[in-house]
């Protein structure tokens, strides 16, 4: 693989889905299961998971079926009112916004973790505990960064709206006052 300093693209990995479900991982030539698919996925390793037969894209459709098994597996993530909430998205006007507005907030979120891990480096359990009760500020500034971006994603989202049922009225002839 070429580093990203050199501006060459690194190889994606290809895992390959066959019939019988099973995944086949090309670069070690060596069969995998969907937990191992979640090791890549957690150490930001680049894949794709094809259709052994039609060359199709399914790793979408693996990533959900990752999603599922951890949801399942007694720790959900998501309320059923969450889960709800998400599938009427689907299919109405606010669909195209919904996605990019969860991702920047996850990618958000993800950067808080990030610099609260680098933080909390090299510390032991007892030393977290003391760590978490004096850096109180520290985390409210975190979260309040957070917090920020994703109050600025939301309005972002709305201008878009904004502009965009002003170019549908646009269309129709229809001026705003």
């Amino acid at each position: 693989m070429q580093s990203k300093k050199s501006g060459v693209k690194p190889v994606q990995r290809v895992i390959k889905k066959y019939p019988n479900r099973r995944l086949y991982d090309t670069e070690t030539s060596t069969y995998i299961t969907l937990t191992e698919v979640k090791q890549l996925v957690i150490q930001n390793a680049q894949f794709v998971v094809r259709d052994a037969k039609t060359g199709d894209d399914l790793t979408r459709s693996i990533l959900l079926q990752i999603i599922l098994e951890e949801e399942a597996g007694g720790a959900p993530m998501f309320t059923e009112q969450v889960l709800a909430n998400i599938i009427r998205f689907y299919g109405q006007a606010m669909q195209g916004y919904m996605g990019p507005y969860l991702e920047k907030n996850i990618q958000a979120m993800t950067e808080v973790q990030a610099q609260l891990a680098e933080k909390a480096e090299g510390l032991t359990p007892e030393m977290w505990a003391r760590f978490m009760t004096m850096q109180s500020p520290m985390l409210q500034g975190l979260m309040g960064s957070y917090v920020e971006q994703s109050k600025n994603v939301f309005l972002q989202m709305q201008e878009q709206m904004q502009k965009n049922t002003e170019q549908v009225l646009g269309a129709f002839g229809i001026k705003r006052s």
